[in-house]
């Protein structure tokens, strides 16, 4: 097995490239010390295992002073005509890895490594620590060799919880690297996959209810977008809105995404078709405006939180959601009838200014008085996770349930940015197929059929294929008639609805629909297939040429 230093994690993990000039072991320590470091802001450490890492980066940087102060007194010999031998000892004697990375040559072979890969992409990191940890007993810095990842020696007499940190940015890496599956790539290999699976998981993002009226956050139309044109609230970042802190001090902005009367799209009302079939796993959504729960959908993992319910931030009171919905809908802050109120400000002298024209009903004048704070401790906040705080323990115990048994998983609606959830491609088993419906192409992941458009133009195509009709929505007075997929004799879809046949591009596994948004990666893709498919093309026509000029052998007859 070739090794090397190189410590990198696909897109997202810091890299360190082998050494090319024989540094000396003070630097190689500082170099993959400065990348494990580099690598918690992917794989996120205990603070006793980065407190131990920088405990070193403090001392090998005195090393490295102490070396530098006695740098000229190092005396490099002159190499005469052919002594190779001397010059390989003593690069050899001036490179710390060398001996660990002669040893990782030695440690698995090809075979081996690949075996060891594939046991993490179909069990998971669990049961790979326990097999390989655990049960075989194999020293942490051996089964790094198998990542391609060579610890100095100053690394490898870590304590194990360090070096289980070691592993886990090598685990991570490699769960990001997902291969595609070569045998899907249609339209048509993509209606079969739902067709023939019996328990699939749907994860979904803002892009399913776009067309309800509620913005997705980071397309260029997106709230994100909005909210930064405006100016309407000083935010140094729109995601501030999704900010614990940002919030205490001005949640009037994060209150704009409340969701009021929207009626469940397309996709919603797929999710409950595919639940309708007996199929559906689990649908995971990273949405918090509840309208897979309108649509009927049982079940639903709702990762971020959603507005069925609200806490107060002071007293943690629950409520509700609808507890809220008056105050809210009047553009003001529901507060905590419980907790304390803001005490008035003693009585001044100044003259009261004036309110601003045009204010949003949101503001409160607080400049009339600094010192008191604009909302009092007792804020009602949704119960939505926010930037920085960890989900609940539901998401981690249906994820580890749902693991073994899911065998397809559909991608619908979202650009997979925000972890943990985006990273449910990469820690399902890798042999199981994968379906991403998107308006713009996701660069990070590699799914096996890629459907790029209006995702409700799209999931009502895949209807139309399979032959299946959409569920209709509960009725006003609350009665449901989503039990039945034809509640009453109807047209088909194919129907109702102008038919129009996406395009493939080049010969890859990405089709166009309408309202697509491919750009430059599409047109890069489209070129790379043709061009690999013209290759193609004259390599068989090389092999049939070399066939037609041999010449004919003719049949025995006696």
């Amino acid at each position: 097995m070739a090794a090397n230093s190189e410590l990198s994690a696909g897109t997202s993990t810091p890299s360190l490239a082998s050494p090319e000039q024989k540094p000396r072991t003070g630097c190689v320590h500082t170099q993959l010390l400065h990348a494990f470091l580099e690598a918690a802001e992917v794989v996120a450490p205990d603070e006793d295992v980065i407190d131990d890492l920088l405990a070193d980066l403090h001392e090998a940087a005195v090393v490295l002073q102490d070396d530098d102060a006695n740098a000229l007194e190092v005396v490099v010999p002159e190499q005469e005509a052919g002594d190779g031998d001397a010059e390989l000892e003593f690069e050899s004697e001036h490179d710390p890895l060398q001996p660990y990375l002669l040893e990782a040559e030695q440690a698995w072979t090809d075979e081996e490594v690949k075996d060891v890969l594939t046991y993490l992409k179909e069990y998971g990191r669990a049961q790979f620590l326990k097999e390989y940890v655990v049960t075989r007993s194999i020293p942490i810095p051996t089964l790094l060799y198998a990542f391609d990842i060579v610890l100095c020696k100053a690394l490898r007499s870590k304590r194990p919880k360090t070096l289980l940190y070691f592993l886990d940015i090598g685990i991570t890496r490699e769960l990001e690297r997902r291969e595609k599956l070569p045998m899907y790539n249609t339209v048509d290999d993509a209606v079969a996959l739902i067709k023939n699976a019996q328990r699939i998981i749907i994860l979904t993002g803002a892009g399913i209810s776009v067309s309800c009226g509620i913005p997705d956050f980071r397309s260029r139309d997106g709230l994100y977008a909005s909210l930064a044109h405006s100016g309407e609230y000083l935010l140094n970042d729109p995601q501030e809105m999704f900010d614990i802190h940002y919030f205490k001090e001005n949640p009037a902005v994060f209150y704009k995404i409340y969701p009021s009367n929207f009626t469940p799209s397309p996709c919603h009302r797929f999710i409950k078709l595919i639940e309708n079939k007996g199929k559906l796993l689990r649908n995971y959504t990273q949405n918090i405006d509840t309208l897979e729960t309108r649509a009927g959908v049982q079940k639903v993992l709702q990762c971020h939180g959603s507005f069925a319910t609200a806490s107060c931030i002071n007293c943690r009171a629950q409520f509700p959601g609808n507890y809220i919905e008056t105050e809210i809908m009047s553009h003001e802050v529901p507060v905590c009838k419980s907790c304390p109120p803001i005490l008035p400000p003693a009585k001044s002298v100044k003259s009261k200014k004036k309110k601003k024209k045009n204010a949003s009903p949101w503001e409160n004048d607080s400049e009339e008085e600094p010192d008191v704070p604009a909302y009092p401790p007792g804020i009602i906040k949704p119960d939505i996770t926010f930037f920085g705080e960890k989900l609940s323990d539901k998401f981690d115990e249906a994820l580890a349930d749902d693991r073994p048994r899911v065998d397809l998983l559909l991608v619908i609606g979202t650009s997979l940015k925000v972890s943990p959830v985006s990273e449910i491609l990469t820690h399902l088993r890798h042999s199981i197929p994968q379906i991403l419906i998107n308006k713009t192409p996701v660069r990070h992941v590699n799914p096996d059929v890629v459907l790029l458009g209006n995702a409700d133009e799209v999931v009502q195509h895949l209807c139309r294929k399979l032959g299946w009709d959409l569920p209709e929505l509960p009725s006003a007075n609350g009665a449901s008639n989503l039990e039945a997929v034809h509640p009453r004799p109807r047209k088909r879809l194919s129907e109702e609805v102008d038919v129009r046949e996406p395009k493939r591009v080049g010969n890859s596994h990405v089709w166009l629909f309408e309202g697509a948004e491919g750009g430059k990666w599409v047109e890069d893709l489209e070129r790379k297939s043709l061009a690999d498919s013209l290759e193609t093309s004259d390599e068989q026509e090389a092999l049939l040429s070399a066939g037609t000029s041999q010449p004919s052998k003719k049949a025995r007859t006696g």
